[in-house]
């Protein structure tokens, strides 16, 4: 049995693995390609690429840092009500929030026919939003909670207890907050700005839509547009590079989150500190804004799109053969989803079980295949897109009487395959949080009562692993309703998912017509932010 895990580790690594492999065999040609794309598109890609992330990465540190900070170290009306909704930006993809800004500030929308007709201007007085900058502001936004969630539980330790001592030994509120607060949670800050650096270079959908030349886009471009495969090779490797560079100090600065946290028997009789009169406001301000700008005014606006629609009657929204469309739009992404959620969640029971066991020689390769599943998360998908393709086709040329490519390119498998290969890594973490509850005893009394591995599996782990399980599967369904380069290039043919449908529609400018599957996806990712929420309320 753990040999056939190894094996389906390995499977999902191939895609990574298929990149990589294209330096082993740098042949003239692959050289030539290479200095064409320096001489080219290669600075241009770069450029913007690490702009974009040297951008977000200082948004999301301050307003993750600074929302989290205004929620745990003060009281004031409203923050626990601040505390939940801080993590709705969580249920939009960035590319929704982008198709419904693009038209909000688009020339005719409302927002510059308002500011035209105050100011009796005649030409556009809104600042462009598909920019490199307002890429960098919707990521911001869209990202800011994964810092906000680590700064959070990091300052929660003992933050307030440290502060008041800095009080009764004089400092002022600034330079307690500046100085002894905010210090303690620098590894939780840098490990959530990797995370959100991660998916800002993962993003395929904003980059596009924009027009912007980043390392995702020009895979495509490389791949669907020029026909060369070396080319988008070379790309995603690089980038491939780049997240890798980010996995490492995200899992560095994970390492230091021990010192932040409280000493056994340390106090926790102190309190956040009260604000009254103008601190109230500034709180609202640092908290109210991101969450306005992150969920709110973009899901009204999709709303108010279809409202607008419904209005017309005569709107193909409401058409019969949309609506009829949107269930099929629905349905394939909610089979997609659930396949993988199941599948991954099978394969995280086994290899975390694996794991437990520990023994025997094939102990340190199972160690190796969990952290090999674990960094999936990490790669982009458009990185796996173009790996799948890239070994299929290896052994097609190979053994051209297996037909490989056929199997995984256009079909159901293809995309499963790739959803299982990026997101097996989320199930695995959430299924051995759940293994680190149950003590090592429980297993030594089920084998002394004569269980063997499979019975103390069934009758012992599983029911303790619901809740992980549980959540294993909805984080992977959601993850996958929202995947968009990975399913752009393996979908099946007429079988498009909801992500896949929005994109297309923006593309268009039929906004209109992307406003209900762009709402669907954000009511799937709603899910999980409420359990989230009442899982750290309740602590």
């Amino acid at each position: 049995m753990r040999f056939v895990i190894l094996l389906l580790a390995a499977l999902l690594a191939l895609p990574v693995i298929g990149v990589l492999g294209a330096w082993v065999a740098l042949d003239a040609a692959s050289w030539a390609t290479l200095q064409h794309q320096w001489t080219t598109v290669l600075p241009a890609y770069a450029a913007q690429s690490l702009w974009l992330v040297v951008a977000v990465a200082v948004g999301v540190a301050v307003v993750g840092g600074a929302t989290a900070a205004a929620v745990t170290l003060f009281e004031f009306p409203g923050r626990r009500w601040l505390e939940w909704a801080l993590l709705l930006p969580l249920a939009l993809p960035a590319y929704v929030l982008a198709y419904a800004y693009t038209d909000a500030l688009q020339f005719s929308g409302p927002v510059q026919v308002a500011l035209r007709a105050w100011t009796g201007a005649e030409g556009a007085l809104w600042p462009d939003i598909r920019h490199v900058w307002g890429a960098v502001l919707l990521f911001t936004v869209s990202l800011y909670p994964y810092v906000y969630l680590l700064v959070r539980t990091a300052l929660g330790e003992h933050a307030a207890a440290t502060m008041e001592a800095a009080r009764l030994l004089g400092a002022p509120m600034r330079r307690r907050v500046l100085e002894v607060a905010l210090p303690m949670a620098r590894p939780a800050l840098a490990a959530g700005m990797a995370l959100a650096l991660m998916e800002t270079l993962a993003d395929y959908g904003v980059g596009s839509y924009f027009g912007l030349t980043t390392f995702t886009t020009g895979i495509y471009r490389a791949w669907l547009v020029m026909d060369d495969r070396m080319a988008a090779a070379q790309l995603a490797s690089l980038l491939l590079v780049l997240v890798a560079a980010l996995l490492w100090a995200e899992q560095r600065a994970r390492r230091q989150l021990r010192f932040a946290a409280a000493r056994p028997g340390a106090s926790t009789a102190a309190r956040p500190v009260v604000l009254r009169g103008s601190g109230v406001a500034a709180a609202w301000a640092v908290c109210g804004v991101p969450v306005l700008l992150g969920f709110l005014l973009p899901v009204g606006w999709l709303l108010r799109l279809l409202w607008q629609e419904w209005r017309l009657g005569d709107s193909p929204v409401f058409e019969p053969g949309y609506l009829q469309r949107f269930v099929e739009w629905s349905w394939s992404s909610f089979r997609l989803a659930g396949l993988a959620a199941v599948l991954a969640l099978l394969f995280a029971l086994a290899l975390a079980l694996a794991l437990r066991r520990n023994e025997g020689w094939l102990a340190r390769p199972i160690r190796w295949a969990g952290q090999l599943v674990s960094l999936g998360y990490a790669v982009p998908g458009a990185v796996v897109a173009i790996g799948i393709l890239l070994w299929t086709g290896l052994v097609q040329q190979v053994a051209p009487q297996w037909a490989l490519p056929a199997l995984v390119t256009g079909t159901l498998v293809g995309v499963v395959y790739a959803y299982l290969a990026r997101f097996s890594g989320v199930a695995l973490q959430s299924v051995q949080a759940g293994y680190a509850r149950i003590a090592p005893s429980i297993d030594e009394s089920a084998r002394l009562l004569g269980a063997g591995t499979w019975r103390t599996w069934l009758t012992v782990h599983m029911p303790l692993l619901a809740r992980s399980s549980m959540a294993a599967t909805l984080l992977v369904f959601v993850d996958t309703m929202k995947e968009l380069p990975a399913t752009l290039v393996l979908r099946p043919f007429g079988s498009d998912t909801l992500a896949v449908v929005a994109y297309q529609f923006a593309r268009d400018e039929r906004l209109a017509e992307a406003a209900l599957p762009s709402l669907a996806i954000v009511a799937v990712g709603l899910v999980p932010v409420i359990i989230l929420s009442r899982t750290l309320r309740a602590r």
